[in-house]
This record gives C-alpha cells, sequence and structure tokens, in this order.
C-alpha cells in the first residue's frame, strides 16, 4: 500500500513494504500510462501476439471516458489479441473501449451516459468503423480494476479461451467497473470458453447487452458475483457455463435472457421488481438506437439447468413479465418459482461439488444421480423454443441472425436430442465423478 503528494517540486511517496528493506529489495515504479495502445483512433486490423506485457500505471476506466489498458484498441475495428500474458496492470489489462473527449469523467448520470452513446454515434459507433476484435487464449491476471474492459467499443467481439485471474485481488479500488470482464453495449459479443476465477465479479455486462452469448465459460472463486447482467434488454443467451461461485448474481432487472444448461452456484441479488432507469435497446444487430426503456424484472427463460446448493427462484413469482421455467434440477436449498413446469427438487440430494486445481489442471468432482434423466425427459432447447425478448422484439440467434439449438454441451459434446442430461455437461456416467474441466480436452466426461 502507498500513497504520494506532489508539491510542484518533488513527489514524495510513502509506502508500506511489510518487513522489506527497500534498500535491499527490488523497488518498482510504474510511471509509463500504457504499454501497446495506439495515439489515435481507427488504427485497424492489428495482430498482437505471443508477447509478455506487464506492470503499467494505467488509469481508472469508467464506461464514459477513454478507456485506457495496459493493451487497447482505443476505437478502432478488427484487432486479434492472441496468446499473450497480461499482467500487472494498475487499472484495465485490455481495453476495447471507448474514445477520449472533453465530456471524458463528466457524465456520471443515466442522463449523462445516454448524451455518451448519442456521441458515440456520431463518431463511428457502427459495424463499419469499431469493434469486431478477436481476443483469443490470453492469460489476464494482477489488474487492479478489470481484465477485459470495453464501453461501446467491444461491439460484435469474441473473447474465448482466455485466462483471467487476480483481480483487484489487492482491493486498492472499489467502483462499479471491477470485473474479470466489464462490458457496456456487448452488442452480438460471444464470451466463450473462459476460465474467470480470483477476481472482484466474474463477468459483468452493463447497458446494451443485445443479441449477446455467455457459453461454455469455466467460474469458480470469484468475490462480490460470477455474474451481472444490468438493465440489459437483451437477448442474452447463457448457456452451458460452470457458474461455481456461491455469491449473489445481479440478473432480476434484466429482461429478455436466456439461462439454458448450466451449473448455478449462485444465488440472486435481492432488488426491487423494477429499476426505472430507462436504458436503450437497438435494432437487431445494430447499434442504432431503437428507443428507451425502464427494466422491469421478468422475460427471463430457465431451461435445463442444475442449481447445486442455495438458488431460489421464488422472487420471480413477482415479475411483471412473464418468466418461462421447465427441465431445471434444484438440489439442497435451491427452490423452483411458481412458474416452473414440473420441476425437479432433491432437497436431500447432496452433489458435493469441488473444484481442485492438480498436476495438469483443474477438476470438477460431484455426485452424479441417473434418476437426474431417467425420471423426467427434457426437451433440447432452440431459438423456436426461446422465442423473443420482449423489449427489443428480437430472437435468440446467432450473431449472424441464423437460428440456434443448444445441441452441444460445455465440452462441445453433443448433446442426447431425446433427452439431454441437465446443467452444463453431458454425462453419461454416474456416482461420484471426477471430471477434468480446464483446459479442455476431448474425452473428460
Amino acid at each position: 500500500m502507498w500513497y504520494c503528494k506532489d508539491d510542484g517540486t518533488n513527489t514524495i511517496i510513502w509506502a508500506d513494504f511489510y518487513g522489506n528493506d527497500p534498500n535491499e529489495q527490488l523497488v518498482e515504479i510504474n510511471v509509463r500510462q500504457t504499454v501497446f495502445y495506439p495515439l489515435k483512433t481507427g488504427i485497424n486490423y492489428i495482430g498482437v501476439k505471443g508477447f509478455t506485457m506487464c506492470q503499467a500505471a494505467t488509469p481508472w476506466a469508467p464506461p464514459t471516458a477513454e478507456q485506457i489498458g495496459l493493451i487497447g484498441t482505443n476505437w478502432s475495428k478488427g484487432w486479434v489479441i492472441e496468446d499473450n500474458d497480461i499482467s500487472y496492470s494498475k487499472c484495465a489489462g485490455i481495453t476495447l473501449g471507448k474514445y477520449g473527449d472533453e465530456w471524458d469523467n463528466k457524465s456520471q448520470s443515466v442522463e449523462g451516459f445516454i448524451k455518451t452513446i448519442e456521441r458515440a454515434l456520431k463518431n463511428g459507433w457502427n459495424k463499419e468503423h469499431v469493434g469486431s476484435h478477436l481476443v483469443l487464449n490470453n492469460h489476464i491476471s494482477h489488474c487492479g480494476q478489470a481484465g477485459i474492459v470495453g464501453s461501446l467499443g467491444a461491439i460484435f467481439s469474441t473473447i474465448t479461451g482466455n485466462t483471467i485471474d487476480s483481480i483487484g485481488e489487492q482491493q486498492v479500488f472499489w467502483g462499479y467497473e471491477m470485473a474479470g470482464i466489464k462490458l457496456h453495449a456487448a452488442v452480438d459479443v460471444v464470451i466463450s470458453n473462459n476460465h474467470i476465477y480470483d477476481t472482484r465479479g466474474g463477468i459483468w455486462l452493463d447497458w446494451m447487452a443485445q443479441g449477446t452469448r455467455i457459453t461454455s465459460n469455466f467460474l469458480h472463486d470469484n468475490k462480490v458475483q460470477d455474474l451481472s447482467l444490468e438493465v440489459d434488454h437483451g437477448p442474452v443467451l447463457i448457456d452451458n457455463n460452470l457458474f461455481l461461485s456461491p455469491e449473489l448474481a445481479q440478473v432480476r432487472l434484466s429482461q429478455g435472457v436466456a439461462f439454458v444448461h448450466n451449473m448455478i452456484a449462485w444465488a440472486l441479488w435481492p432488488t426491487d421488481n423494477v429499476d426505472n432507469r430507462k436504458t436503450p435497446f437497438l435494432k437487431p444487430h445494430s447499434t442504432e438506437i431503437a428507443g428507451l426503456h425502464n427494466n422491469p424484472c421478468g422475460d427471463t427463460r430457465f431451461y435445463n439447468n442444475i442449481f447445486i446448493s442455495n438458488t431460489d427462484l421464488r422472487p420471480y413469482d413477482q415479475a411483471t413479465l412473464p418468466v418461462q421455467m421447465k427441465g431445471n434440477l434444484y438440489l439442497m436449498k435451491s427452490k423452483p418459482a411458481e412458474f416452473e413446469q414440473q420441476p425437479v427438487v432433491e432437497p436431500d440430494y447432496n452433489p458435493d461439488v469441488t473444484i481442485e486445481d492438480k498436476p495438469g489442471g483443474w477438476y470438477l468432482s460431484m455426485n452424479v444421480s441417473l434418476g437426474w434423466v431417467k425420471e423426467y425427459k427434457r426437451k433440447l432447447i432452440s431459438t423456436d423454443v426461446l422465442g423473443k425478448a420482449v423489449i427489443p422484439n428480437q430472437a435468440f440467434t446467432n450473431p449472424d441472425g441464423s437460428s440456434l439449438k443448444i445441441d452441444y454441451d460445455y465440452f462441445h459434446h453433443r448433446r442426447n436430442s431425446k433427452n439431454p442430461f441437465p446443467g452444463a455437461i453431458e454425462l453419461h456416467k454416474f456416482g461420484r465423478q471426477e471430471i477434468k474441466v480446464w483446459p479442455k480436452e476431448s474425452g473428460n466426461n
């Protein structure tokens, strides 16, 4: 822990070295604001592969200001950030975010962010000029604010195969932009096959997540939350994920959301039944604002999930918009909402889920019952089953608008189309199981 003062001539630093002698140990003072970042916007189609990049004095990256990361795209298009080791950024590791202007850090209200969006539209916020990045197979760690952050500039991007850990561990900061992945306006964004742990809030999608898919990610040991969906109108498809942090998830006040085939340990964050902030919804697969709407609870789907410990869905009983729930399995203290059709409730069955880091990878161990598939038949979930998100009137599809089916599991193994197994993994064995879940390999289950 440290702080400093500048009297105009000298900068004086006070630091706690925890019993170490700074005259004998290595002391580093980071003054560079970034490591790899274009000075101008619109520097497109850059590939950054195979680097070790660390130790940058990055500034806080809020959604209404320029977001400068240890590596960042600065309002550009088509970057590929791949196979890098990114660590020890004071705030953000990778930024896919907003350009800077004279309004930076001056727009903190709902109206202020809407004005920010309107200015962004005038500055090329569309598929032709911004986004469509690929963030692939990086290790991002030991950042003070976020592993990956992006306000508006992450549209149409894919974030896949990354390991993100040790984010916000030092607790130097607190604020509403801290997470492994924190995005505003995740339009047609795919977040898949990432391992996120030891962060101050796994995945957080804030405002205008529309056409978004969160699929086949492995989250555990995250503080505050594994997942947050804040005032989004959807559609947001969340499927085949292992959400194993027993924290609170902020999900009730976003609409157009579908939870399909997840394993879930979290409970619901207590909220009212409406958030009166009027946030934008967009024309499908575009950044053009179609209107503003408040955020009532509902228009949410839960299909074929396993709730392993303490998830109580009964707060959805008071939902303003319709809710669909079917094929879910409730274990231990988990409880279905009244909307659930034929819930499978086994309060006396302890799955005893554990996660262990062993040589060669991370392993999930749990008790599995044959009765979960023998006593109840489930159906395969598809675009047709999920319908449309009510407020934007948009279907749950792939980013290109094509129909989809949840016919593959967490490992991309094909599901039993006649009676898919609940949860993220299509299991074929029963009793006590140990499954290598990261890195992913064929034949794990």
